[in-house]
């Protein structure tokens, strides 16, 4: 299985944002630098197994979310995961998409 750090990246910095706490405040909570919490989220540098549970600990977020975009501690997770997967999409992509989605959501069982 391979993982896509962007999109790692982008998880872990809404995840930190949601909680309010800037790049500097992560990395001395891990002993780090902030150019290593950076290039974390740009998804430049993989993060490795200790410091996303780390990451997670001080987060308050779960790897699964993290890795997968899902939170299985949430209502929301596959609507999450379903945001997630659209973040970077052209306009055109979406408009592609949504013609696609919305004969599911209009179709009656």
């Amino acid at each position: 299985m391979s993982f896509d750090y962007s999109i790692i990246g982008n998880r872990i910095k809404k995840a930190r944002e949601d909680k309010g706490i800037t790049q500097e405040i992560l990395a001395e909570s891990m002993d780090v630098s902030n150019a290593y919490i950076s290039k974390i989220e740009r998804g430049r540098t993989p993060v490795n197994l200790d410091n996303l549970d780390k990451i997670c600990a001080v987060l308050e977020t779960t790897t699964d979310y993290i890795l997968r975009g899902t939170n299985t501690t949430t209502d929301d997770y596959m609507r999450n995961e379903i945001i997630d997967m659209l973040e970077g999409c052209s306009p055109e992509k979406i408009k592609l998409i949504a013609r696609v989605i919305k004969p599911i959501l209009e179709y009656k069982e």
